[in-house]
C-alpha cells in the first residue's frame, strides 16, 4: 500500500514509521502524500485509538524537505507547500486522535514543523531539533510559524529561525518543544506506555479537546466558553461518559470503547 512508509495497526495502536533511512528520512513529494493518505487512513478506522509517528533508524526522525528530489517538481515553493505539505500537517492536526512522535534523532526543516504538528513529542537523548531553513536562505514553512510562537514565544521562535542553530534534546525539554527525554534504549518503552495510555482512554472525548484546544488559538474567552458548552454536550451523548460515569458509582476500572 505505501513505498515510503510503513503502517502498522495493532491493538489500537497505529504505527507510522517514515521509512526513507537512506536519506535521513527526508520529505518527498511521493512520501507526504503517502503520510497525508496514511493519517486519514488512521482517521477512518474505527480500531485506530493513537497515531505514533517515527522515523526509520536511530540517526534521524526527518532531515527535512528531500532537496535532491524536490527541485524539478514544482513550479514554485510555495506551490509544492500548498500541494503538499500544509495538507500533511492539516491531516495531523484535524486528526481527531492523538498523535505521539517518537522522535528517534535529527528533526530538521519541515521534519521539525512535522514533529510539531504532533500532540506530544517523546524525545531520545540523542535527538536534535533545527529550523535550518535559513541556512539555504530560505523561511520557516510547514507549520513552524504557528507552532513555535505558540510553544516557546515570540523572540525564541525568532532565533531559532532566523540562526537554524540545532537545539539538543535537553534544551528542546526545557523550552517545552518536546514532552519527554529518555534514552535510546528506553524510548520505544516510553513511547508505547504512552500509545498504550491512549488506546484504553476515552478517544471520542480527546478528539474533542484536541479540536477545542486547536481553536483556542485564535479565539476570544467568550468563544472558548461557548465551544466548551457546545462540545461538552456532544461529549455527554457519548457511549464513553456514560461508562466512564457507571465504572465511577461502581468503583472499577471503566472500559472505553472510544465512541
Amino acid at each position: 500500500m505505501y513505498q515510503n512508509l510503513i503502517y502498522e495497526i495493532q491493538e489500537g495502536i497505529c504505527r507510522i514509521t517514515l521509512n526513507r533511512p537512506q536519506v535521513y528520512n527526508a520529505l518527498s513529494s511521493d512520501l507526504i502524500q503517502e503520510l497525508t493518505r496514511a493519517i486519514g487512513e488512521a482517521e477512518k478506522n474505527e480500531k485506530v485509538r493513537v497515531v505514533i509517528l517515527t522515523g526509520a533508524g536511530e540517526k534521524a526522525f526527518s532531515s527535512g524537505a528531500d532537496l535532491k528530489a524536490g527541485m524539478g517538481e514544482m513550479s514554485s515553493l510555495g506551490e509544492s507547500l500548498r500541494k503538499n505539505y500544509n495538507p500533511m500537517i492539516q491531516a495531523i492536526r484535524n486528526l481527531p486522535k492523538p498523535v505521539i512522535c517518537r522522535l528517534n534523532g535529527i528533526a530538521a526543516g519541515a521534519g521539525c514543523s512535522l514533529a510539531l504538528a504532533c500532540d506530544l513529542i517523546v524525545a531520545s537523548e540523542n535527538a536534535s531539533m533545527s529550523q535550518i531553513f535559513v541556512n539555504i536562505g530560505l523561511i520557516m514553512d510547514a507549520g513552524s510559524s504557528f507552532f513555535l510562537p505558540r510553544l516557546i514565544g515570540s523572540q525564541k521562535a525568532f532565533e531559532l529561525c532566523s540562526t537554524g542553530r540545532m537545539v539538543g534534546s535537553e534544551e528542546c525539554l526545557e523550552l517545552g518543544l518536546v514532552s519527554k527525554v529518555v534514552t535510546l534504549a528506553e524510548l520505544d518503552d516510553a513511547v508505547n506506555q504512552l500509545a498504550n495510555h491512549y488506546a484504553n482512554a476515552p478517544t471520542f472525548a480527546i478528539g474533542l479537546m484536541k479540536k477545542v484546544l486547536n481553536a483556542s488559538q485564535h479565539s476570544t474567552l467568550d468563544q472558548m466558553l461557548e465551544m466548551e458548552a457546545a462540545n461538552q454536550d456532544i461529549a455527554g451523548k457519548s457511549a464513553d461518559f456514560i461508562e466512564g460515569v457507571s465504572s465511577f458509582l461502581q468503583k472499577r476500572k471503566p472500559d472505553f470503547s472510544g465512541k
